[in-house]
C-alpha cells in the first residue's frame, strides 16, 4: 500500500528495491504491484522501470541489479550496478575508505561497455553538506564526462566489450580492492557512427595498439571489417597518426592528461 501511494502521488519513472523482496512472502504482492505500476505508466504515457536483485522478479520483468559488482561480459539486456564512493560504507562516517576517482571512472566505463547503468552513492553529512572526499570524486568524474560524454551517453555496447589481460569478476561485492589496469586494457562502446575505445592506462610514449580493430585479407580471421574514416582522441588536439594491419589499429599521439582513461574515437564509413 505504501508503494502504491508513492506511485499515485509522485508518478516515479523508476522504482528501486533492495534485496528484501526476494522473500517468498512478498511474491504475490510483487506481482500485483508490478502490474499496477506498469499499467499506470501506460496511463501516464511514459516508460517506467523497476530494479531488483537476486532473481526477486521473473527475468525480463525488470532491470537486474548487481550490488558493488558487475557482469564480466556485455549483456543483451539492460542491467545496473549500485556502488558507493567509499569501500566500507554507504553513508558518511569519520573513517571512510574512499575509492580513487580513477576507480570510479573505470567502474563507469566497465559497466557502460557491458550495457549497464551505474548508480553511484554518496553520503552527505547530517547538515546536508557533501564531504570533501565525495566532492573531489564527483568533480573529477564531472570533468572527465565533460570531455568524454559522447562515448558514454546514448552509447551502445560494441560487439566486443573489452580486450587486454586484466580479468573481471562476475558477480556482486567485487570492489574490495582497486583493479590494476595495463596499457593493453581497452573497453569499447559504439554510437554516432563511431567506435569508442577507452584506453584504461594510456602509455606515456603515446603508442597504442587496439588489437580488436586489426584487418586481414582472410574474412574468417579478422575481428574488424569496417572502414576507418578518421581516428581522434576526445579532448586532445595533439598530432595523431594511425595505421592498421593484421595486428590491430596502431596509433601514436602524446596525451598530456593521462590521469584517467583516455577515449579514442574511431569514425567509420
Amino acid at each position: 500500500i505504501r508503494t502504491v501511494e508513492i506511485i499515485d502521488k509522485y508518478k516515479p519513472a523508476f522504482l528501486y528495491f533492495d534485496w528484501w523482496i526476494i522473500h517468498e512472502a512478498f511474491k504475490p504482492y510483487m506481482v500485483k504491484l508490478m502490474a499496477y505500476y506498469y499499467n499506470q505508466g501506460v496511463k501516464w504515457g511514459r516508460n517506467v522501470a523497476v530494479c531488483y536483485k537476486h532473481d526477486a522478479l521473473s527475468f525480463g520483468t525488470g532491470i537486474v541489479e548487481i550490488e558493488r559488482g558487475s557482469f564480466a561480459e556485455a549483456k543483451p539486456y539492460p542491467w545496473q550496478t549500485d556502488t558507493a564512493v567509499a569501500r566500507n560504507s554507504w553513508c558518511y562516517t569519520d573513517s571512510l575508505d574512499y575509492k580513487s576517482s580513477y576507480e570510479i571512472i573505470a567502474t563507469l566505463i566497465d559497466v557502460v561497455s557491458r550495457n549497464g547503468n551505474l548508480l553511484l552513492n554518496i553520503g552527505p553529512k547530517a547538515d546536508g553538506s557533501i564531504p570533501d572526499g565525495d566532492r573531489r570524486i564527483l568533480m573529477d568524474l564531472g570533468r572527465w564526462m565533460d570531455v568524454n560524454k559522447e562515448a558514454v551517453i546514448n552509447s551502445k555496447p560494441w560487439r566486443r566489450s573489452k580486450e587486454g589481460p586484466t580479468e573481471d569478476n562476475d558477480g556482486q561485492f567485487a570492489d574490495g580492492k582497486e583493479k590494476v589496469y595495463t596499457e593493453k586494457d581497452m573497453r569499447f562502446t559504439a554510437g554516432h557512427g563511431c567506435i569508442y575505445a577507452f584506453v584504461m592506462k594510456y602509455p606515456e610514449d603515446g603508442n597504442v595498439n587496439i588489437r580488436s580493430l586489426g584487418k586481414s585479407d582472410n574474412k574468417d580471421v579478422p575481428d574488424f571489417f569496417g572502414i576507418i574514416k578518421n581516428v581522434s582522441i576526445l579532448g586532445s588536439d595533439s598530432e595523431l597518426t594511425y595505421m592498421t594491419d593484421d595486428k590491430g589499429l596502431h596509433l601514436k599521439s602524446i596525451v598530456k592528461d593521462r590521469e584517467f582513461p583516455v577515449v579514442v574515437k574511431i569514425e567509420t564509413k
